[in-house]
């Protein structure tokens, strides 16, 4: 696919009335800290008739007004702590053609065609991109990348929706909650929940890594689809020993059973350990409630650990209760040891994010993590024409990484996309459906 580049500007926000001062700046809380230092992107598909590109500009111009931080930068504040920079110096946006159909252009499939749909991750010290690629057909696709340190996925989905307002000529609503100083320790500080190992490490820590025989090369990114049918038989089959009347949640079956599926695909040993990390959104767990419109990251990780031996010669409520129980423990208390140890400990012990280690991480094996989009409203970003048909992550080969997205089909189903070796994905597409 050759995608010819139009234009590359920098698009800064419109302010209705006085524009605010561009010397201020805004502190990374705690949670902002210890999450990723990187761009994730994304990628949306319109059926045509799609408005014109100024449109989509001028609704991003308006949506960035209330959303300062995206076009800020990076930086750091006179005691070297990390803020960001809210200079207005604006994000980037890319006007793209190619002069094919999209369907006959683009298998929307993870693979590395995805890449050259969106800007390069790269580099970047926009905290926000934008491409806009026109096909022959009419149809468009968005591509968008976003700098993980401003905001989770909960955050910038919101903004997503704000932006198609915007185009729509609609106002923000709801705005934003843009206030990252609320985390504050308590006094005296009660550190009930372990952090060392787990949010943080030890600056000069050395992460030991696997010893397998396969490279990054050999990483294949698949696409797997759950339907509601499916998901239905699997959750009563992983609440069938519950133990209680409430069933678990599809989520928890559904990454058990791929946790199970994975781990016999891998061929892993049985005496080996491994883990699932997922994670978990403060704005359901932090009491008192802090409002859903909190804009920056509030998320923290919970860590499910079974030997392989057990996880696998155990039914499927064994994994699920494992999932359960892990996301369980990370609610109101440990946010806020979290909170209080981020605050007292981590300069005082000269400890560094466990994330900023894992960033480097293109195999996780034998471990899994799993990104649950489920609960995201990414499908409403609509600039006039309706939502998109297609969202998706683009191409991230990062073996053991799994995302869940709701299907686009909006029937109940989801859509899972699993980077890994090839050899054991041959294993995993016989296994993947099955309920043994």
């Amino acid at each position: 696919m050759k995608v010819k580049i139009g234009s590359s500007k920098l698009v800064k926000p419109f302010y209705e009335g006085n524009p605010p001062s561009i010397t201020d700046y805004t502190p990374l809380s705690v949670f902002d800290k210890v999450t990723y230092d990187q761009h994730v992107a994304v990628i949306y598909a319109y059926n045509p008739p799609t408005p014109p590109n100024a449109a989509i500009e001028l609704g991003l111009r308006k949506a960035l007004a209330a959303y300062r931080e995206w076009a800020g930068r990076l930086g750091r504040d006179s005691n070297g702590e990390p803020i960001i920079l809210l200079n207005d110096e604006g994000v980037k946006f890319v006007e793209a053609s190619v002069d094919r159909p999209l369907n006959e252009t683009v298998h929307f499939r993870p693979s590395a065609t995805l890449l050259s749909l969106h800007p390069s991750l790269e580099g970047v010290v926009e905290l926000v991109q934008v491409q806009v690629t026109r096909f022959s057909c009419g149809s468009m696709v968005v591509g968008f990348t976003a700098h993980h340190l401003v905001a989770d996925g909960h955050a910038t989905s919101s903004f997503l929706v704000a932006w198609g307002q915007a185009c729509r000529g609609l106002g923000v609503n709801p705005l934003p909650f843009r206030d990252r100083t609320i985390f504050s320790p308590r006094n005296p500080p009660n550190f009930e929940s372990e952090h060392r190992g787990v949010e943080y490490i030890t600056k000069n820590l050395k992460k030991v890594y696997p010893l397998i025989d396969n490279s990054v090369e050999d990483i294949v990114a698949h696409k797997v689809h759950y339907s509601k049918e499916f998901l239905s038989k699997l959750k009563a089959r992983a609440s069938s020993m519950n133990g209680t009347n409430k069933p678990f949640s599809t989520f928890e079956s559904l990454v058990a059973h791929l946790w199970r599926a994975i781990t016999k695909a891998r061929g892993l040993n049985g005496l080996e350990t491994t883990q699932v990390r997922i994670s978990v959104d403060g704005r359901y767990r932090l009491n008192p409630r802090v409002p859903n419109e909190y804009f920056g990251n509030l998320v923290l990780w919970a860590f499910a650990k079974a030997k392989v031996n057990d996880l696998l010669s155990e039914p499927l409520p064994y994994a699920t209760k494992l999932l359960h129980e892990a996301v369980m423990k990370v609610d109101d208390s440990y946010f806020k040891s979290f909170i209080d140890f981020a605050n007292h400990k981590v300069k005082k012990e000269d400890l560094v994010p466990n994330a900023v280690a894992d960033t480097k991480e293109s195999i996780l094996w034998p471990n899994l993590e799993v990104d649950s989009w489920l609960r995201f409203p990414f499908y409403d970003l609509d600039f006039g024409c309706g939502g998109p048909y297609i969202f998706m992550p683009s191409f991230s080969p990062t073996e053991g990484m799994i995302f869940l997205l709701p299907s686009f089909t909006g029937d109940g189903s989801i859509d899972v996309f699993i980077p890994l070796f090839q050899e054991s994905l041959t294993t995993f597409k016989q296994i993947c459906y099955s309920l043994n």
